[in-house]
């Protein structure tokens, strides 16, 4: 049977509900629940997702979603569906875009406003036994204390996140789990019967989708599904080979290992895999032809 809503968890899906201009009173909500009193949201507007370096050959990020509030303060949101080597590195990286583009020409007194990267993953990072889903993450010394506030890292690990619809216990919890569970409902549970998840809902109804919107939603929905098959798929193979966990083999022996499964399922393109595993596509071609 078709899902009534979308896959959050799909580029088409994350944008239309919290990429859209109309519907960016569902991105306030839900950022304002991570975020201290003094940086509370009252409104934002969305930004160009793809920022260029300073010179014409350096590396450019693009974004998911790129926004900035009324008072000026930064926020990247990002969605990762899937595991990628130095994510945190990557996390870092972007950052430095929203702190540079504040810089002024002439004098100028340094003063930042603050930027948040905030991330929603469908994957944890380390397989542990915390189940602690919401990881907040601020530069600090050696005692702990906030050295800076004006950088936050949000990371929030959905698959740890598995409370029950009567455990939840504050509109976090409710974001969290419509998020979790939103493909799988055919109705509104009366737990979320709150105007902000109403909208929400109506937003994500497909029945409510003109055709292209819904060949595209349909092309972003096999990407994810192919996409997950080939992590899946790849990490049984490679565990029965004996890589991973246990096993004195080089990280980039094992990813190259990675790779070359995922390039003899034959579901994504070399570009693709070059971007899951976060490397130059000429590896991956390289890599095919010892295939």
């Amino acid at each position: 049977m078709k899902s009534k809503y979308v896959n959050p968890f799909t580029d088409f899906g994350f944008k239309k509900l919290f990429g859209e201009e109309a519907n960016k009173h569902l991105l306030i909500d839900f950022l304002n629940q991570l975020l201290p009193p003094q940086h509370q949201i009252h409104d934002l507007f969305y930004k160009k997702t793809e920022q260029l370096g300073s010179r014409e050959l350096d590396r450019k990020a693009i974004f998911d979603l790129y926004c900035e509030s009324q008072e000026g303060h930064k926020f990247i949101v990002e969605l990762q569906k899937a595991k990628q080597n130095f994510f945190k590195d990557r996390s870092v990286f972007y950052a430095t875009f929203p702190i540079r583009e504040q810089a002024e020409r002439g004098e100028w007194n340094y003063q930042l406003q603050p930027v948040y990267c905030i991330a929603l993953l469908d994957f944890v990072f380390e397989e542990t036994y915390s189940e602690r889903y919401l990881q907040q993450v601020q530069l600090r010394n050696e005692v702990c204390e906030v050295f800076y506030d004006k950088l936050t890292f949000i990371f929030i690990e959905m698959p740890r996140f598995k409370k029950k619809l009567d455990e939840l216990n504050s509109h976090f919890d409710k974001w969290l789990y419509f998020i979790k569970h939103l493909e799988n409902f055919d109705d509104i549970p009366q737990n979320l019967r709150e105007s902000i998840f109403e909208q929400a809902f109506a937003v994500a109804e497909i029945a409510c989708f003109n055709s292209q919107q819904l060949e595209e939603y349909e092309n972003s929905l096999k990407y994810y599904r192919d996409l997950k098959n080939v992590i899946d798929t790849a990490a049984s193979e490679a565990e029965e080979r004996g890589i991973g966990i246990g096993v004195e083999i080089g990280k980039e022996q094992e990813k190259h290992q990675r790779i070359q499964i995922a390039l003899q399922q034959g579901v994504l393109t070399p570009s693709q895999i070059a971007s899951l595993f976060d490397v130059d596509e000429q590896l991956v071609l390289s890599l095919k032809q010892d295939i």
